[in-house]
């Protein structure tokens, strides 16, 4: 700014025009109080001042001075030299948090900002384009609508293996309801945190999902067939919706996208080097997080449901499921392996009997016919299928047949059988006499 320049704020500009116009006997004192929203006193102040000094005279005095609440050097080498020790890689917000409540050190993240912005520990992100989305509202009450997704990741940094973390994202209130880490997204990775999350919560109205395999069959030929997790849900009456994109679900895209960033520098902080360890970590974190990114429902009520089955029951519904058949051995083949159902009699009646297998994620196989637990046996290898019959009904009957051969074996047959006929061939399609 060169000599006789003076910088003036909007602000000040306008209060600049008034003030000329009072000094030019164009207004009243009491007009320009009214519009610069002060006393009359004030403006006679000001007038004098613009009379003294013109212009300049109603600039702002500390501009360019120091504030009196500014940090002092010392501490800001202090904080800068903590956030390039432990916090290098964090973003000013998150490193503002850690530094709170870990060190006591207090200040604004804007504060932070620049400070790392000058010191080179951040590098401002260029303002992305606005463009425009069209937004889905939130739902109204918590469990109304729940989003799920697996964020594979290097949740560990290389400490330990690579694994998923499955995430269940409340849409209304944007707290995390379930999660977990699991060497991969499979069908037992979201039954297991199913029933993590209706073991806390109970079911929800209906479950968001994208086009995962998991969640629907994708096959053409195969249209119409549900998937294992899809039969579960449908057992428990909640609904499966399935997301046409991304940005459908939204919620749980960015809350995974904040999870890549928070929890792996929280259990770096920690020293958490694997998926057990982090799995311990989690309802800690999870608390933390809800405290800190959970939004109050616009309806208080909360539209989780009463689970209805008990323990043993969940186990059964959030399983594998296959149907099979009983065979006439009363027996069940299912994956290589031949399974003897016992406790049944002669069991006639199970005779081609349409059952369900029920393998559990922990290899335990459970048959149901009805709703009902059948007592089976697995036959060793090379092991034949018991008979139907007992041996005492099977001693019955092969003594009966043989008592019969032998009395038709020991009659003599009459002159006229058939057998003594000589054979005499047909000519020209006449019987021969």
């Amino acid at each position: 700014m060169g000599d006789g320049e003076v910088f003036l704020s909007t602000r000040e500009a306008d209060r600049v025009a008034v003030i000329r116009e009072v000094v030019e006997s164009r207004l009243p004192q009491s007009e320009a109080a009214r519009r610069l929203g002060m006393g009359v006193r004030q403006v006679k102040r000001l007038v004098r001042r613009y009379r003294e000094r013109g212009a300049a005279g109603l600039a702002s005095g500390r501009r360019g001075r120091r504030s009196n609440r500014a940090f002092d050097e010392a501490f800001r080498r202090a904080v800068l030299d903590l956030v390039r020790e432990r916090y290098r890689d964090f973003g000013p917000t998150f490193a503002c948090e850690k530094l709170a409540d870990e060190h006591g050190h207090r200040l604004s993240a804007e504060t932070l900002r620049g400070w790392m912005i000058e010191d080179g520990l951040w590098e401002p992100k260029a303002r992305r384009e606005v463009r425009e989305h069209p937004s889905r509202p939130r739902r109204d009450c918590l469990g109304d609508v729940v989003q799920i997704d697996g964020s594979p990741h290097d949740w560990f940094e290389g400490r330990g293996p690579s694994c998923t973390l499955i995430v269940y994202v409340d849409d209304a209130t944007s707290r995390l309801l379930a999660t977990g880490f699991f060497a991969a997204e499979t069908t037992e990775a979201y039954m297991r945190t199913t029933r993590a999350h209706l073991e806390s919560h109970g079911r929800p109205v209906a479950y968001y999902s994208d086009r995962y395999s998991v969640f629907r069959v994708n096959r053409r030929d195969r249209e119409g067939e549900a998937t294992q997790f899809a039969r579960a849900l449908r057992t428990l009456d909640v609904e499966s919706i399935h997301a046409g994109s991304p940005q459908a679900k939204g919620r749980v895209e960015r809350a995974n996208r904040t999870l890549q960033d928070r929890l792996v520098k929280e259990m770096r902080l920690r020293g958490i080097c694997g998926m057990a360890a982090g799995n311990a970590y989690l309802p800690a974190f999870v608390a933390d997080y809800n405290r800190r990114f959970g939004v109050a429902p616009r309806n208080p009520a909360d539209a989780h449901r009463a689970v209805l089955h008990d323990g043993r029951e969940l186990d059964l519904i959030l399983c594998e499921q296959h149907a099979r058949k009983i065979t006439r051995n009363l027996s069940i083949s299912f994956e290589g392996r031949t399974y003897q159902v016992t406790g049944q009699g002669k069991g006639y009646r199970m005779r081609g009997a349409a059952v369900t297998v029920c393998k559990g994620f922990d290899g335990a196989v459970t048959v149901l016919r009805g709703g009902r637990e059948l007592a089976v046996r697995l036959l060793g290898e090379g092991e034949e299928p018991s008979p139907v019959e007992d041996g005492k009904s099977v001693r019955q009957r092969v003594e009966r047949a043989k008592a019969e051969q032998r009395s038709r074996s020991a009659s003599k047959p009459p002159p006229d059988h058939p057998w003594r006929r000589p054979f005499k061939p047909e000519a020209d399609g006449v019987a021969a006499g």
